[in-house]
């Protein structure tokens, strides 16, 4: 694949009168952990509807692994994995059936279907929880499934749309550990969308969005030039700092 995984170039999106997103580009590299940072509001759902195809674009592209996906969807979709923000497991389903039915939405069965789920979970740490059922999983475990689950056709993009809501730090930090090794180990791309600060390593890559505009795009350390992400992101957008 030439060119980056993930490429969002001149993006613009309107709710009527209201801009929801404007003039939005950046492009992410293969084998790169992204997150892509506001507050509520900012613009990041409207972009994710957009990357999943939800919603279209009023205006720009946005190109997946070397594929238009206003062009050739089939094949720009084929190659992104999506977490929600919202849970969409089966609670009376095992781990392993709720991967297995996943696969079978991609044409996947049989032993195929049996192999991308043993490793699948074997990725996320997940292989002994395999015949548990979902209900009795704790709120990390089921994230960390969704992530497994979203693996299982070996995407190259992956798109986390708040994905640690409800959950404590110590579960957050292990989950966003996880995605970065991820990417760091295997190659995969991830876009990981967030409001939390301690969510962001100062080595990271790093797109903050306000009102629907990048308002900066680096890695965590350029940004904050010595300062906090917080103090630096407060500085660009002229808030306040929260109490």
């Amino acid at each position: 694949m030439k060119g980056p995984a993930l490429a969002v170039e001149g993006v613009s999106y309107e709710f009527g009168a209201k801009s929801a997103l404007a003039d939005v580009s950046f492009a992410v590299e293969a084998g790169a952990f992204c997150a892509l940072f506001g507050p509520n509001g900012a613009g990041k759902s409207t972009l994710f509807s957009l990357l999943t195809r939800l919603f279209t674009p009023r205006a720009g592209r946005i190109i997946v692994a070397g594929h238009d996906l206003s062009r050739e969807p089939r094949a720009a979709l084929a190659r992104i994995g999506v977490v929600f923000q919202q849970p969409t497991l089966d609670l009376d389903l095992t781990v392993r059936r709720n991967l297995l039915y996943y696969a079978a939405l991609h044409g996947l069965s049989g032993k195929a279907a049996d192999r991308a789920a043993t490793r699948a979970l074997e990725r996320l740490d997940m292989a002994e929880r395999a015949g548990e059922r979902v209900s009795a999983l704790n709120g990390g475990h089921r994230r960390r499934m969704e992530i497994a689950r979203t693996l299982m056709h070996e995407p190259s993009v992956l798109l986390l749309d708040e994905p640690t809501v409800g959950l404590d730090a110590t579960t957050r930090r292990a989950i966003t550990d996880h995605v970065h090794t991820l990417c760091a180990a295997e190659g995969l791309t991830a876009l990981w969308a967030t409001h939390l600060f301690d969510e962001v390593k100062i080595e990271d890559r790093l797109v903050a969005l306000h009102r629907g505009r990048v308002v900066a795009d680096g890695t965590g350390a350029g940004i904050a030039a010595g300062r906090s992400l917080e103090e630096a992101f407060m500085a660009l957008t002229g808030a306040e700092r929260a109490a």
